[in-house]
């Protein structure tokens, strides 16, 4: 199965792509990851790429389809994979299409994970990271053992700059005026299907299995 996941931030791709990724046995490709692993390359496209994070700036299309279309060419993929955060603008899946056309790679779906502006922000500005290991918590849904402390390391859990509520508006803008375009891109390409990213993971899960089933995926 080849499958795109479109959708705000906040949407749930990532958790979503995860749990697909491990139940079908399918290569999860997320763009953050991907970032982050290019930038640590001594190359011009490792020093390009990390600048732009630094200063908090979008990555160039040129460099995004340059990155992902890279990780695309390992065969051992190209029959399995979800892409999480990409493509991100029309430019981005005209590149995905050509890569794919000529390397007679057909894309199976693309799921639009339609998510409502207050779900989207009551999990953002929720979510809190481990200072020291990383490790995912949220005020409501996933609460440590102990208030403000990981379970996994002991270290102080923090609100990133990214998930307090002013930031998450802007990021819900941006993603609105980038990539709402890619909706009607793909919906008339015939590809595109749309689920509710404000359900919980487990419920989601089962209908998108459901629509797996349905379409001959699985």
């Amino acid at each position: 199965m080849r499958l795109i996941l479109l959708g705000p931030p906040g949407a749930g791709k990532g958790t979503q792509a995860k749990v697909l990724s491990q139940k079908l046995n399918l290569v999860h490709l997320s763009t953050g990851d991907i970032f982050r692993e290019s930038a640590k390359r001594p190359d011009e496209i490792g020093q390009r790429l990390t600048g732009y994070m630094q200063r908090g700036q979008l990555v160039p299309d040129e460099i995004v389809n340059q990155i992902v279309i890279e990780k695309l060419k390992d065969k051992r993929i190209q029959n399995r994979f979800i892409l999480d955060g990409y493509p991100r603008t029309k430019t981005q899946a005209t590149s995905l299409d050509e890569f794919l056309a000529i390397n007679k790679i057909p894309l199976d779906m693309v799921v639009y994970m339609q998510t409502s502006e207050q779900v989207i922000i009551d999990r953002l500005t929720g979510r809190r990271i481990c200072g020291k290991c990383g490790a995912n918590y949220h005020i409501k849904n996933i609460l440590p053992k102990k208030d403000g402390i990981c379970d996994i390391c002991g270290g102080r859990l923090i609100q990133r700059d990214d998930d307090k509520k002013e930031t998450v508006l802007k990021r819900i803008k941006v993603y609105n005026q980038q990539t709402a375009g890619l909706i009607d891109y793909y919906k008339n390409k015939g590809f595109l299907h749309t689920v509710s990213g404000d359900l919980e993971v487990d419920r989601l899960y089962k209908i998108l299995h459901e629509l797996f089933n349905e379409e001959g995926l699985i």
